[in-house]
């Protein structure tokens, strides 16, 4: 039944035609919307239908802890549905992330990714700091970014939320919220696989079959599996980097106990087992792995790393999960609204060893690797309802993790010599004993013997919320939300740096020493062995156990004003606040950063215009951020001259504007636009390098957008010939004073770092009306953009040897389908 559609004034139609041609012809984001395409034979199939616009915005979400139409929820927000994620072959949000102009997720390294949402990020790979953006999976928050970036398996859909959600998500999601929803059991028998056969080796496999096991009873198991060759080639071994090797399944039970109380538990399992992220190095160096690199390295003659050869030598190469994880969803209805107790528990192992000199050299040799463990527990209990005054959600919950972290760096003595040699300028000391004992005849050698050095840290946290959020109904128009959650941190951290472990270097060192060779060596080289003879890389509190406890506390409010001018137009204002529990650096022992917070404040319209099937949604938005921490990388972190990533804090602000459409002009075409718009500037700001950024650009484009459409030709070889095109745009990198040493901007003749980035991604898809077969021929990257992302200057300036990371080439296939 259509609700009477009231018209628009002739202005306001005017100017939402002239909006949206401008917007159809800026570069701008995919839809997401799963409603079925009609069929029509009649003379009428181009006419405006009410009904196909009002289905356009017609996705059921849970962005307010309610079951709302997205075009009711008063927050800016960006479905990514199922449909999306196949039409497009997605295998992991990082795959598809480009399509959600003002988010960026770095998947290069699946365990340590890094999540951006309107210009907020923090890349969270230490067990003392959280990503400021929130990743929750059915309703359950991912803690660690070690088992945030998943395998897709099963979706329903991707709720991306923008600006903070502090009240209705609680604390860590301050730049805002990723909302993951999987499939639920349903009382229907149903199944489907999916194959597709792509290049590099590409071949992927999922099925799924969905069991009613009796009148109140359904099973739901999927599988999946993800596999390829890569697309890159180490010159000297032979391992391909950039491969795929993912395998998860996922099962979930249903069970309606009665008619008013339902059990729902799930549980997920992944591993994925695949080479590191390739390291290319930048400086061209000769067949000979005893050669030095050239001191300071001469920026000149960097080779352009998109298709210079790779050398990684890293001797633990690898970068692996072990992901499980079980909830249980208890919920009963009452007369007076509901109850929701959410039980979770999750546990993984990562290992990520890769290569940090882009040389296979061993005078120059690093790898670096992150070790974790980690086991979260989560509890929640909620209650709603809602009346003709108002509808209301509140509950309290308790979160428990226990991390574990080992910070590795493996080298060897002959890469500390040259360290020796670049940094302290004291010349070659190892190699200069070594030579000297030899030419006596003496066979003794301190080159090319192991190195390792690390720091281990563990974490207890504990969290404690209450929260409620009121919609307060004052009339049929216009509606007041109150909202605000009480949250209390509670952290234990350890740091504990052991002796470096040297074990073949300090056995020819003793050997010296009880031959009585050491006594007769000059005092210069005494003194060298001497340096030695400890932890260089991490010299701080060796050996000593520092354990820290804080606690912090907070109020998270927020406060919306909606009107609805008629029942297909809302205009809304609103202030809310986010926060982030403070934390520590696990490299520095010692070190706190105190809590970030968030103020954002925000106006928009969300609308339905009948006449012209056409959804139009657009905010404009103004934050303040204070204390946000950020990775860089520090040039002198430990006091050994040796770089490590640490984390800065800074007062940040921002203005921007968003704005989506979604057009169906027929039957047959539907078309799609999305932009970004992100002014942000450092408010206040010392780089670890010692750049005063205040005023500055944080680094984040101007703008981002994505454009699209979606074709169906009916009635070929009696099924739906379907052609979908994505195109997606994000601007060049606002550069500051301190993007060159981070490596995130940066010009020679052979490459450019921080360019606007492009891909178009293209389908053409045959299938059965009904859905029961189809078979589709993709493409992703097609005009095959590639561009480097960024320079690895943690070697830069103690071995000579910068590195860089590049975007992997052009990918596509031949998908076959089946359902039954």
């Amino acid at each position: 039944m259509i609700a009477h559609q009231r018209t628009l004034p002739a202005y306001v139609r005017h100017l939402l035609r002239g909006g949206v041609a401008l917007l159809m012809c800026t570069p701008m984001s995919a839809f997401g919307d799963d409603a079925p395409v009609q069929t029509s034979t009649n003379d009428t199939q181009n006419q405006p239908d009410a009904s196909k616009a009002k289905q356009l915005g017609n996705i059921t979400v849970t962005a307010q802890s309610r079951t709302q139409q997205m075009e009711q929820v008063p927050i800016p927000l960006q479905i990514i549905t199922s449909k999306q994620i196949d039409t497009q072959a997605a295998t992991d949000l990082s795959k598809i992330s480009l399509f959600v102009p003002g988010l960026v997720v770095d998947g290069s390294q699946p365990t340590q990714p890094s999540y951006s949402l309107r210009g907020i990020s923090t890349s969270d790979f230490g067990i003392g700091t959280e990503s400021a953006v929130g990743v929750y999976i059915d309703g359950v928050y991912a803690a660690r970014s070690g088992g945030a970036l998943l395998a897709f398996n099963d979706i329903d859909r991707i709720e991306v939320l923008k600006g903070p959600q502090g009240t209705l998500f609680g604390r860590n999601a301050a730049g805002g919220a990723i909302s993951i929803v999987t499939n639920e059991p349903t009382d229907t028998f149903e199944g489907k696989a999916t194959v597709r056969i792509g290049n590099e080796g590409e071949h992927y496999e999922s099925a799924l079959v969905n069991l009613p096991l009796a009148k109140d009873m359904a099973l739901r198991v999927s599988v999946l599996d993800n596999q390829s060759d890569g697309w890159i080639r180490d010159q000297a071994n032979g391992q391909h980097y950039g491969k795929n090797d993912d395998w998860g399944s996922r099962i979930v039970y249903r069970w309606n106990i009665t008619p008013d109380t339902r059990v729902l538990w799930s549980w997920d399992y992944e591993r994925l087992n695949q080479p590191p992220r390739p390291a290319i190095g930048l400086i061209p160096l000769s067949n000979d792995t005893n050669q030095r690199p050239p001191f300071p390295p001469n920026a000149a003659s960097y080779l352009n790393p998109l298709t210079a050869p790779l050398y990684n030598d890293a001797i633990q190469a690898s970068e692996w999960r072990h992901f499980d994880d079980s909830t249980l969803i208890i919920d009963h209805s009452f007369a007076w609204g509901s109850f929701t107790s959410t039980t979770a528990w999750r546990h993984f192992n990562t290992f990520n060893d890769e290569d940090n000199d882009g040389t296979d050299h061993i005078v120059s040799y690093l790898d670096t690797a992150n070790i974790e463990h980690n086991n979260s527990y989560y509890q929640e209990f909620k209650l709603s309802g809602d009346n003709d005054l108002m509808d209301w959600v509140s509950g309290v919950s308790f979160y428990s993790e226990q991390a574990r972290q080992t910070s590795q760096v493996n080298t060897n003595t002959s890469s500390l010599d040259t360290l020796a040699q670049n940094v302290d300028g004291i010349g070659l000391p190892l190699t200069d004993i070594t030579q000297g004992l030899q030419a006596l005849g003496l066979p003794f050698n301190l080159l090319g013997d192991p190195w390792r050095e690390e720091i281990s840290n563990d974490g207890n946290f504990k969290a404690y919320a209450a929260f409620g959020d009121v919609i307060w109904h004052v009339n049929d128009k216009l509606d007041i939300t109150t909202g605000l959650r009480y949250t209390e941190d509670q952290k234990d951290f350890t740091w504990y740096t052991p002796p470096r472990q040297a074990t073949a270097f300090d056995q020819t060192v003793a050997e010296l020493v009880s031959t009585g060779v050491y006594g007769l060596l000059p005092p210069q080289a005494q003194q060298a062995l001497a340096a030695f003879g400890g932890n260089i890389v991490f010299p701080n509190a060796v050996g000593e156990w520092v354990p820290v406890h804080h606690t912090w506390h907070d109020f998270s409010p927020r406060l919306v004003g909606s009107y609805r001018f008629t029942p297909n137009v809302m205009a809304y204002l609103s202030a809310t606040k986010g926060y982030k529990a403070g934390g520590y650096n696990s490299l520095q022992v010692g070190s706190l950063y105190a809590p970030e917070k968030v103020w954002n404040y925000e106006g928009g319209i969300k609308m339905v215009v009948p006449q012209y099937n056409l959804l139009f949604n657009t905010s404009v938005y103004y934050y303040r951020y204070s204390n946000l921490q950020s990775s860089v990388l520090n040039p002198n972190s430990s006091g050994s001259g040796v770089p490590f990533y640490t984390v800065m804090t800074s007062d940040q602000h921002a203005n921007g504007v968003d704005m989506d459409a979604q057009w169906e002009p027929s039957d047959a075409l539907r078309l799609n636009a999305t932009m970004a718009y992100i002014d942000s500037t450092y408010i206040r700001g010392v780089s670890t390098s010692g750049v005063v950024l205040d005023g500055q650009p944080t680094g984040e484009p101007l703008f981002s957008s994505t454009v699209g459409f979606d074709y169906t030709w009916h009635g070929v070889y009696r099924g739906d010939l379907e052609l979908n095109m994505q195109y997606a745009y994000r601007g060049h990198t606002r550069c500051n004073a301190d993007s060159e040493f981070q490596g995130n901007c940066f010009s020679t003749a052979a490459f450019s770092i921080g360019t606007s980035q492009q891909r178009t991604d293209a389908r053409l898809d045959w299938h059965t009306p009904d859905q029961r077969w189809g078979v589709g021929l993709y493409v992703n990257n097609m005009f095959n953009k590639r561009y480097v992302l960024g320079i690895g200057n943690d070697t830069t300036d103690d071995f000579g040897t910068p590195y860089a990371t590049i975007t992997p080439p052009r990918t596509y296939g031949v998908e076959l389908r089946t359902k039954f």
